[in-house]
């Protein structure tokens, strides 16, 4: 479980490096910029999304355990 959490978030950072690469790239031969970075960003969202529910499925099922803090009395 530990491994597709780690592609997920590897996916993630790699989304946003995505947007932020077409963010700082400059247009060649007109002014408009490419739709790229929106799409970066809103597979970065979808990824996230995903992430989280895939975490909230594997804690209902029983995969993984939340550890927490310590409770004192």
């Amino acid at each position: 479980m530990k491994f597709v959490f780690l592609i997920a978030f590897i996916g993630i950072l790699g989304a946003l490096a995505a947007a932020g690469f077409f963010m700082l790239r400059k247009g060649r031969g007109d002014s408009k910029r490419s739709p790229n970075m929106a799409r970066a960003l809103a597979l970065r969202v979808a990824l996230s999304v995903a992430l989280f529910l895939i975490i909230l499925l594997s804690w209902k099922l029983g995969w993984i355990q939340p550890t927490g803090l310590p409770v004192r009395s």
